[in-house]
Formats: structure tokens, sequence, C-alpha cells
């Protein structure tokens, strides 16, 4: 205890120009008597501490002295800084734990580097959804809890194809892919693997079973299940976007698929994979877009936009009706 209570007082002193005794104290929560005794041992270990009287008075260490960074260029320590600072958008690892290494690799850099680091805006990472909820931040943290602590959890998961079953689950790890939260792990009822998307995970609960965790086979691996994901067959399109909606097509297509006509309007040659979600997607430029191939994908678009209709189309119309 006394050990990661010195390193945290020389990483504070190391990344702050000044600080006083009682501040040192709040901080680490011990008495005033125990900092002096921790700033007498360090200062016998070598460190070379400065004491300043006064109302301005603290303790630094003195100017020039930094840890040995051995092999990290400045530019590899900002490209660490800058990754770490996106994790903080993130529940991924407790806020603690990435403000604590934050810390230490301020320490291994001079005060001028530290503010050409600060200063410098030239990428800035940012993994947090534009809608962030309390429940959301909970889930996220009880999930954690359950991957560290070896506890089974039990939830209701919304399939992609609208189905609702209840789940019991030795949860593994959470993934981050395409800005989106998923959670691995062996599924009881379904005796294998599983990944779920957490915004479908409703109801969780983190129980008190343990579970001694399984080996992860390549054929188990979360990471070949979205390869397949990934291989589902997919659809060769032809769209045609007006010039209202040219940003919306920007933000969904690559630039080489997009083809600017004379009359302004866009010509879209893309490739997507099947199913029941690219309707949906499409359905999200409205009357902005026109689909030119294949045919069967511009009656499905149609009909889906007729079922639409369909539930304005009557006073008395239920959703269930239009289906």
């Amino acid at each position: 205890m006394k050990l990661e209570r010195l390193m945290a007082i020389t990483m504070i002193l190391l990344n702050r120009k000044r600080v006083q005794a009682q501040e040192l104290a709040d901080k680490l929560e011990v008495s005033l008597r125990t900092i002096y005794r921790d700033l007498e041992s360090l200062s016998l270990a070598g460190i070379p501490l400065v004491s300043y009287t006064g109302t301005d008075g603290g303790y630094e260490i003195m100017e020039g002295y930094r840890l040995d960074r051995q092999m990290l260029t400045f530019d590899e320590l900002t490209a660490l800084v800058t990754a770490l600072r996106g994790l903080q958008s993130t529940q991924a690892l407790e806020a603690s734990n990435i403000d604590r290494l934050l810390e230490k690799v301020g320490t291994l850099v001079s005060q001028a580097e530290q503010e050409r680091i600060s200063g410098g805006h030239q990428l800035q990472i940012d993994f947090a959804p534009w809608k962030s909820s309390n429940s959301e931040r909970k889930k996220y943290e009880s999930l954690q809890q359950a991957v560290k602590g070896l506890k089974r959890i039990r939830f209701h998961y919304l399939n992609a194809r609208g189905e609702d079953t209840e789940r019991c689950v030795e949860p593994v790890g959470l993934a981050l892919k395409g800005y989106v939260w998923y959670l691995h792990g062996y599924c009881l009822s379904r005796k294998a693997f599983r990944t779920f998307r957490l915004s479908r995970i409703r109801e969780l609960q983190v129980l008190e079973e343990s579970f001694t965790r399984r080996d992860l086979t390549e054929d188990q691996s979360s990471r070949r299940e979205w390869k397949r994901d990934a291989n589902r067959p997919k659809v060769d399109l032809v769209l045609r976007i007006s010039g209202d909606a040219k940003v919306h097509a920007a933000d969904r297509f690559e630039d080489h698929e997009i083809e600017r006509q004379a009359d302004g309007t866009f010509l879209i040659r893309t490739s997507l994979p099947e199913g029941k979600w690219l309707t949906n997607f499409l359905l999200q430029f409205g009357t902005d877009l026109l689909i030119l191939e294949p045919a069967y994908m511009a009656e499905k678009l149609q009909e889906a936009a007729l079922k639409i209709a369909a539930l304005y189309g009557g006073s008395h119309t239920s959703v269930r009706e239009a289906e």
C-alpha cells in the first residue's frame, strides 16, 4: 500500500508544478503526517524534491527531472495520449484507470512537450454515441463487472428478426465495432458462443452464479462470427439520388461509388448485404432515391413504401394491419 502511495505521489508531482502536502493528503485519503513521511522516503530514494514555504508554498520535483521513457518517441506518446483520451469517451475502461495511465504518460514528457500535446488538436477521437443515457452507462458497468467477476448474466434479447428471447450467458468480453458495442459470451440456452448487440439487451441481471471461462476456439470466436456477417450474399445496386441528398449520400457511400450527373443528380454503384435491413436503409432517403437496378429491389422498396402509406391511408389502420 505504501509503495502504491509513493508511486501516486511521484506521478502527481511530475505532472504538477507545485502541490501542497494537505492536497496530497486529501487526494490519497491519509493523514498529513503520513504524507510528510512519504515525501521524506521519496527524497531518500533519490527523487529531487524541493519544498517552498509561504502562501504559495508546497512541494515540487526539480525542473528537468523525468522518468526514463526509454524507446518511446514524442509522436508515439502523443498517439498514446490521443487514444487514451478517446477511450475516456466510452465506458470500456474505468475512468480512474485511464486517468492514472494518462498521469503516468505525462511523467515521461517535459512541461513543454505536455503543452504541445495539450495544445495540439490535429486528431481527436470520441467513441461516445450522440445519444447516451445513464441506463446505457449502467449497462456497460454491469457487464464489465460480470466479465471481470466471471458472473453469469440473464437478459431479454431482441434479435435482428424481431424475436424477443430470454438468455442466460457467460460473458467473455465487450467489443466496439463500427461505433456499436457488442457483448460476446457463451449462451447457455443455445449451447454455443454468441455475440449480442448491447442496444438490444433489456432487463439485464448480473447473477450470483460464477462460471469457469471456456476455451475460445477459432470456430467459436466473435471474429469468425463477424466474418460470416461480412460474407453474407450481397446485391449490386445502381441508384439515382437527388442533389438535395448529396450530404446524406456522402455519409453512407464511398467516394468511388458516387458519380455526379450533368443534371445535378448522383449515380451510385455499390454492393450491400441483402436482408430486411437493406430495405430499411434505402427507405431513409425517402423520395430522394430511385433504384435503377436490380428490378426486384425496386419492387421490394415499393412494397415497403405502400405499407407505410397504408398506415396513414385510413384513420383506423394499425401498424399490424399495414403489415
